[in-house]
């Protein structure tokens, strides 16, 4: 009976060694799926929530952007969630002034984005209403994961406006039907949950307000996308301003 005792004693050990060992080789899987530094936090944006992330996105997205867009990204609004952070990284380019409107109001932002707010380059209002700017006060503007909480009764007004505070054109950037679950913190900022809309509904919409897409910039950034072999997790369109 003594003999026996050693291995009942190193089966839980074993068992304990067996999830770790798991719980490694999952991680792993992960951070080696994603390819790196930026890629982890896309990844790891993937997981948290059961989605994507397009603010997120918009750091994989922008050298494709300058590509296409050259000068036009030398005055920058970014409009949605997270804004403090795509700012932060926008500042960092060459030649690029940047700004940002966030959608709601920001109860837990860190000490750059308080900074960023207090210097008057993050700014926080209602995007159902008009915006706090003069007609093409930016050369570009890029939108993301906000449209996707307006009802159509308010994307009439805001759509029309983005287009108005830019000269060179705007950019959305939208979530896939079916893509993410929208998380109640999500859903407590906003009001209601994000309804993720096909390429179909985004373009017969943009034809009833009278919004142009760029098919120019749309196959510029087709073509700089595939060449790097980069596939968005995210709709993009590309618009123009008004005239």
């Amino acid at each position: 009976m003594g003999s026996l005792n050693p291995k009942s004693r190193a089966s839980p050990f074993l068992s304990i060694g067996l999830v770790l060992v798991g719980a490694f080789l999952i991680i792993g899987y992960v951070y080696s799926g994603s390819g790196g530094s930026n890629g982890d936090k896309a990844a790891l944006s993937r997981l948290e929530g059961g989605g994507v992330s397009c603010s997120a996105e918009i750091n994989q997205a922008l050298p494709y952007l300058k590509k296409v867009y050259g000068d036009s990204m030398h005055k920058v609004l970014h409009v949605g969630p997270d804004s403090c952070a795509v700012v932060s990284k926008l500042l960092k380019e060459e030649d690029t002034e940047a700004w940002g409107l966030e959608p709601y109001d920001l109860d837990d932002s860190d000490a750059n984005c308080k900074s960023l707010i207090r210097k008057g380059i993050v700014r926080v209002a209602d995007i159902k209403f008009p915006l706090p700017y003069r007609s093409k006060s930016f050369s570009l503007v890029i939108v993301s994961d906000a449209l996707d909480y307006l009802s159509p009764r308010y994307l009439n007004k805001t759509l029309p406006e983005l287009a108005r505070v830019s000269s060179d054109g705007f950019v959305v950037l939208s979530g896939y039907p079916g893509q993410r679950r929208v998380k109640v913190a999500e859903m407590s900022k906003f009001g209601r949950p994000a309804k993720l809309r096909s390429s179909s509904w985004w373009i017969r919409f943009f034809v009833q307000t009278r919004l142009e897409e760029n098919e120019v910039a749309t196959k510029k950034f087709e073509m700089a996308a595939s060449k790097k072999g980069y596939q968005s997790s995210c709709q993009i369109f590309h618009l123009k301003s008004l005239s």
